[in-house]
């Protein structure tokens, strides 16, 4: 039986052989985060409707945050954490992938699969993350 840990594994190599050398390229460009980062909003507004879908975004929603936070300077991500979340976060909005966007909620589906392999991943750091919000006001 495979283990949850090889199946996150699995699904971030994946996304890595598509995306990585753009990811790569990415975590040192603020402007093309920021055009990311609206093709994020962009594409969670497509779904946004969909009640299946709302409970689902909410990483993607602490991934911006966390990327925002990175490049203003307030919260700094480590390189392996700030690749990881580019990674989803490319994978999320580009129509090219393992199950193309175009078959409507299972397209999406498989976008997540990429999302909350990347959240389970880095796990730690959002928490630190989160307690960091928490005391911004």
């Amino acid at each position: 039986m495979t283990s949850i840990r090889s199946k996150t594994s699995a699904t971030i190599e994946d996304a890595k052989a598509l995306f990585g050398k753009k990811v790569e390229a990415l975590g040192k460009q603020k402007e093309k985060v920021t055009e990311l980062i609206a093709g994020v909003g962009n594409k969670i507004l497509r779904f946004g409707d969909d009640s299946r879908v709302k409970k689902l975004i909410e990483p993607v929603s602490v991934f911006v945050r966390m990327l925002k936070a990175h490049f203003n300077g307030s919260h700094k991500l480590t390189n392996s954490t700030l690749g990881l979340i580019l990674l989803a976060l490319v994978y999320f909005v580009s129509p090219i992938d393992i199950i193309p966007d175009f078959l409507g909620f299972l397209g999406f589906a498989d976008d997540l699969s990429v999302i909350l392999a990347v959240y389970a991943k880095i796990k730690d750091e959002i928490s630190q993350f989160l307690d960091w919000e928490r005391t911004q006001v």
